[in-house]
Parts: structure tokens; C-alpha cells; sequence
């Protein structure tokens, strides 16, 4: 199928109804997997007035254009030359740290961070939160912002764009006025205040002056938590406990949660009936856990670093799944494609032969944990669809489906996808890594 072999259903256009689409079923208010339909559009929206044309889909399936609730734009497209030196996690730490110096500007990011939004948009993404990093030089970071609120403003009915400052709890014992300057510049650009949590002896007290600081703001918040393989750490337990404590009313977010899956299953389970009971939401990472977790030198892994996912879905937890990083050091893959994301966190974390709606972790899960507006085929919504080939989920997930179509308000668009080689100004190596 390529971007030309769909009739026009944009602006002006004639009603067009697409005959024998298969959808998921909870888009239809069904409990099956998937069900069979028709969808019509016109004008640039999905329609129920009568069709003009008719075209037989022959069971294609069907997806409103998904949501990417977890990204790095900041750290994208680094790997060819910062590549991690050794797969690890402090490798990725200390390689994105030397990257940084005297390189991360505007003539930088702004390249950088356009190239996966346009590698995004051609896969079929509407809306994206990415973290920003905060740590270190606060001028830096400010570029940061301005760069991506550039980028926000010109990808603006496209690509909903939101961003979360990535931060470190211990900025505030070494500047106890650093929370309120990162807080206030997230305000500014509409942004979200977030950090990573990880064990010490003031957690507690930086947990509650981030609440302190999102609730004085009207912040939603967004954590990177337990994002290893130690069944000792819990910092999830600690926020749970203290967003109750507290009556935190806005969105919580937390990321990864890798220790859930190797710590005693008594407390692991404790610990998720207390994120249930707070309203967090979850997102689930599995292509760059799956490659940064249990790696040791000549050793094969024996865990994947996938958090509890059924066990949270079981817990009416609202999950997601995302990309997380893409090309960086903390995973040297990916593409910012969420039909990618979909076939292997369904092969990663058994999601098959599992309930029929886990495509809700893909659509409507990620833009209610963000607050973005939710994917619909319903009568009014605009017509933004992926459609691909495959007519049932074995057949979705046995290929990349480089073929899908790509529509946004009604036209197909062409799915060219950038070249890595846009890119070589940018890094110092001659050959790729």
C-alpha cells in the first residue's frame, strides 16, 4: 500500500467510506479483540453521513494514530558519536554526560530533535511527551526548552507535543532554591515537572517538595523509578504513599518499575495495590529495559527488565507502553514507531493470549496519563489512521508493515522517512558505528 492508494477524504472532499476495516473492538464499544466495520470520512473527520464512494478494504486493519507517552528527543540520534561503550546502564550515563558538554545547543538539538518527530509523524504518531534533561548546567537546560517549544509551535496540528524536566532529587541539598527555578521554567512552557527516584536518605523529603512544587504550579508530575534489577529498591512505594498522603490531585506518571519484577512477589504486589489506590499511571519501557537490564559481559541475561504489567492491568492500574530512548546510548535501536513498540511489548510481556484490549496501552491509556486528547473513530473525531495490511494480529505482528498507510485528516501522506545521512554534520564519526 503506498501513500497514494487511498482516495482524498481531507478538506472539501467527497465522503469516502472504507468498507471491511478490522478495528479493536473496545474503539466500538465491543469486548472482542477486533471487530469488523466501516468507517466514514469526510472534510477531514470521521463521518456518519452517507458515502459517495465506497472502497473495500478487505479486512485491513485499522488504528486512530497513536500516543507516545515516554521519549528522549533530547538524547535522539546520538549513537554514531556517543555510542554506549559496553550496553550498560552507567555506561549509557557517563556516554550521554560527555556528549553533553559544549555540544547540546540549538544547532544541535533542533536537527536532532526534528528528525524523530518527522520519523514519528511517518510512522503514524499524533502526540508525544519527551523528558528534558535537568541536571547539571540550568542555562543548558533552558536551551532545551526553548528549543523544543520552537518545535512545538511548528509541528502544531500535526504532532501534540508536551515535555517533562528530567531531574535529579539531589539538585535540592546542593541548591535548595534549584526545585522552584526548574519548576518555574516547566510552568512557562506548559511542561511537566518530573525526576528520577532511585534510594537515599532524603527521598522522602524530595518527593514531597516536588508535590509541594507541581501542586503551588498546577503540575502534573513524571518519574523514571526502580529502573533496575535490585529487588531491594522500592522508591515506587514511596511515592505511592506519599501522593496519598498528600492528596496530590494532579497526574502522576512513573516509567520503568524494573525492580518490581524480581522483588518478593508479596511486597511487589503490596506495592502495586498502593499505586492503584493513589491513580498512578504506568508506562512500561520493554525495548530499552530488555537492552539495558541483567546485560553483563559473556553472560546471557536471565531477566528481561519488563515491569508487572498484568498484574497493574489486573489492579485497573492505567498502563502504557513507549520507546523510551532512540539511537542514544541508553538504547541503540528503535524508531519512534509505535507499531514496533506494539509487536514486542507483545512479545516481551506475553501480552497475547492475554485480555483483548491491551491496544488501549497504545491509544487511549497514554493520552489519558498525559492529558492529551483521546484517539477516537468516532463520528466527529478527525480522521488520523494507521492502516495497515494485516487483517488479524498474527498477521500485524509477523511484519514491520513498512507498508501501512498513514492518513491525517483525511489524506494519506507520504511516509518517506528521513536519512540517517541528514544527520552527519552532526557527529564526529566518519563511519557509523
Amino acid at each position: 500500500m503506498d501513500h497514494m492508494a487511498l482516495p482524498d477524504a481531507g478538506a472539501g472532499s467527497q465522503a469516502i467510506r472504507l468498507e471491511g476495516l478490522s478495528v479493536p473492538g473496545f474503539l466500538m464499544g465491543s469486548e472482542a479483540s477486533l471487530v469488523r466495520t466501516s468507517l466514514t470520512l469526510a472534510d477531514g473527520k470521521i463521518t456518519d453521513e452517507a458515502a459517495d464512494q465506497v472502497v473495500d478494504m478487505k479486512g485491513a486493519m485499522a488504528f486512530p494514530c497513536f500516543v507516545e507517552s515516554h521519549t528522549h528527543l533530547d538524547k535522539a540520534q546520538m549513537w554514531n558519536r556517543t555510542p554506549n561503550p559496553n550496553g550498560t546502564f552507567d555506561g549509557a550515563l557517563e556516554a550521554v554526560r560527555s556528549d553533553k558538554e559544549g555540544r547540546w545547543d540549538r544547532p544541535d538539538l533542533f536537527p536532532r530533535m526534528g528528525f524523530a518527530l518527522r520519523t514519528a509523524y511517518a510512522h503514524g504518531t499524533r502526540a508525544i511527551r519527551t523528558h528534558l534533561d535537568y541536571v547539571g548546567d540550568t542555562k543548558a537546560a533552558a536551551v532545551s526548552w526553548e528549543v523544543f517549544a520552537e518545535l512545538r509551535a511548528e509541528w502544531a496540528g500535526r504532532i501534540a507535543l508536551q515535555a517533562a524536566a528530567l531531574t535529579v532529587g539531589d539538585m535540592i541539598d546542593e541548591d535548595p532554591t534549584s526545585l522552584d527555578g526548574c519548576a518555574d521554567l516547566v510552568a512557562s512552557h506548559d511542561g511537566v515537572l518530573g525526576a528520577v527516584t532511585y534510594p537515599h536518605p532524603h527521598l522522602r523529603e524530595w518527593l514531597k517538595d516536588y508535590i509541594k512544587a507541581a501542586t503551588d504550579r498546577g503540575l502534573d508530575l513524571d518519574f523514571h523509578v526502580d529502573e533496575t534489577m535490585d529487588p531491594t529498591v522500592n522508591t515506587l512505594k514511596d511515592i505511592a504513599e506519599l501522593v496519598l498522603e498528600h492528596g496530590y490531585d494532579g497526574k502522576v506518571l512513573v516509567g520503568h518499575l524494573c525492580s518490581l519484577s524480581v522483588m518478593p512477589e508479596a511486597e511487589a504486589l503490596a506495592t502495586l495495590d498502593l499505586v492503584a489506590k493513589a491513580g498512578i499511571n504506568v508506562v512500561s519501557l520493554p525495548m530499552c529495559n530488555l537492552y539495558l537490564q541483567d546485560r553483563h559481559g559473556a553472560r546471557t541475561p536471565r531477566n528481561r527488565g519488563i515491569t508487572l504489567v498484568h498484574e497493574m492491568k489486573a489492579r485497573g492500574i492505567n498502563v502504557s507502553f513507549a520507546s523510551d530512548n532512540t539511537r542514544d546510548p541508553f538504547y541503540a535501536y528503535g524508531d519512534m514507531d509505535m507499531i514496533e513498540v506494539m509487536r514486542e511489548a507483545t512479545r516481551i510481556g506475553h501480552l497475547d493470549h492475554a485480555d483483548p484490549d491491551w491496544s488501549r496501552a497504545f491509544l487511549t491509556n497514554p493520552a489519558a496519563a498525559c492529558g492529551f486528547e483521546a484517539p477516537s473513530l468516532a463520528p466527529g473525531a478527525p480522521a488520523d489512521l494507521v492502516i495497515c495490511k494485516a487483517r488479524n494480529w498474527t498477521e500485524l505482528f509477523a511484519r514491520p508493515q513498512s507498508d501501512r498507510i498513514v492518513m491525517r485528516a483525511g489524506r494519506a501522506i507520504d511516509r518517506t522517512l528521513p536519512d540517517y545521512a541528514e544527520l552527519d554534520p552532526l557527529m564526529n564519526a566518519l563511519e557509523p558505528v
